[in-house]
């Protein structure tokens, strides 16, 4: 199959999603996919605890990676960029020795912080009804 046919059947699959009733039939094609590409962003765990840490004020590169557990340095630059790219987060580099790095949430990332932090507040408040459904699940599921 060449791309272009590809691209098309691609195309019309959304154009079926959205004669079904739901959220995704509000949005057209661009829409639904820029929806997609931020919340695949601003949703993953790592964005979700950067932004949070973000909250209150500026914060060095070395402090960012103490204060989030378990995040490599990897994947800390990497989706420090994402979140510059997307104009969520701003860097401000000082001409000092040893360099200093401090990123900051951007009028745009403060927008988005209410939402982070009530999605981790509910996270944090259904934390042993979902660990609970979860192992009975994989109970379920082992039997």
């Amino acid at each position: 199959m060449r791309a272009e046919d590809l691209r098309r059947t691609r195309t019309n699959v959304r154009a079926n999603v959205r004669n079904v009733p739901g959220p995704c039939a509000h949005w057209n094609d661009e829409d639904a996919d820029f929806i997609r590409e931020v919340l695949d962003l601003v949703g993953d765990k790592w964005s979700v605890l950067i932004i949070g840490t973000l909250a209150d004020h500026p914060v060095r590169y070395s402090d960012l990676a103490d204060a989030i557990p378990g995040i490599s340095q990897r994947m800390l630059t990497l989706t420090l960029k994402h979140l510059q790219r997307t104009g969520l987060v701003s860097r401000t580099s000082y001409p000092e020795v040893p360099p200093r790095v401090e990123y900051a949430l951007t009028e745009l990332g403060r927008s988005l912080l209410s939402t982070v932090l009530a999605l981790a507040a509910w996270s944090a408040d259904h934390h042993g009804e979902i660990r609970r459904h979860q192992t009975e699940y994989d109970s379920a599921d082992e039997t």
